[in-house]
């Protein structure tokens, strides 16, 4: 039974490495989705959090961007700090099993506004309490869920920063959210020597996987596989929302 749920692990790890490697993130939305269908949200988070990590320092400093980005954005770094922290507890609180829920909603709006490449603009001269709106509720929502994309994405994009500058934004922002969540798991006792094996075999699996990403994106239209990913996000969130609301009677 270990060994089958080590190769489940790594074969989640592995999928969700090689859509890193064709789009270029949602490594922990797709391992904590897909995960969540057999274990606990809390389980899935301390699972993925070392990989996430790492994955994204390597992102952080991939450009020369840097300092231009912390400059520009640390309210939006600071506050979902704040956020984060302001939420520990909530993996592993009375209302843990609503994580779930929320993961599998998050993932369909998340994927929805992909979908249609909604497009925002923040006006000029709210761009600092527009971020600190958007950091700690990004902040609070990956404490309960892990995934910290909305509505930071979706303020990020709206910022009209040059392509390579906004996927350097996205490594700092996700390195800052990840290590800050990093924390929480330790405050809540979730980290713990059983998910090291685990989670070292997921990241060598999701390196493998992005391997193989890379060389699929080079004659794969990137797009192409987007749309797949984005309907599989769909047709997974809806299920995670839906099952946990029937095993909670809620319905």
């Amino acid at each position: 039974m270990f060994d089958q749920i080590l190769f489940a692990i790594a074969l989640v790890f592995m999928i969700a490495g090689f859509v890193k490697g064709v789009i270029g993130m949602a490594l922990p939305t797709i391992v904590i989705g897909l995960l969540a269908t057999s274990m606990s949200t809390a389980h899935a988070i301390a699972l993925v959090i070392v990989p996430a990590i790492l994955t994204n320092i390597w992102q952080t400093f991939n450009g020369p961007y840097l300092a231009d980005i912390v400059r520009r954005l640390w309210p939006l770094l600071l506050f979902t700090c704040f956020g984060i922290w302001t939420g520990t507890g909530f993996l592993s609180g009375p209302y843990a099993p609503y994580g779930t829920i929320l993961l599998g909603i998050l993932l369909v709006v998340y994927s929805v506004i992909a979908l249609a490449r909604a497009q925002f603009h923040v006006p000029k001269g709210q761009e600092t309490w527009i971020g600190i709106a958007c950091g700690y509720t990004s902040g609070l929502i990956a404490a309960a869920t892990g995934v910290q994309a909305i509505p930071t994405m979706p303020y990020l994009q709206a910022l009209g920063l040059e392509r390579d500058e906004f996927i350097q934004a996205l490594g700092v922002f996700f390195t800052t959210s990840t290590v800050a969540m990093f924390f929480n798991l330790l405050h809540s006792g979730l980290m713990t020597w059983d998910i090291a094996l685990p989670s070292a075999l997921g990241l060598v699996t999701a390196f493998i996987g992005m391997y193989l990403g890379q060389l699929l994106r080079q004659r794969l239209p990137a797009e192409t596989f987007r749309r797949c990913f984005l309907f599989s996000m769909i047709a997974l969130g809806a299920y995670l929302a839906i099952d946990k609301i029937v095993k909670l009677h809620l319905l």
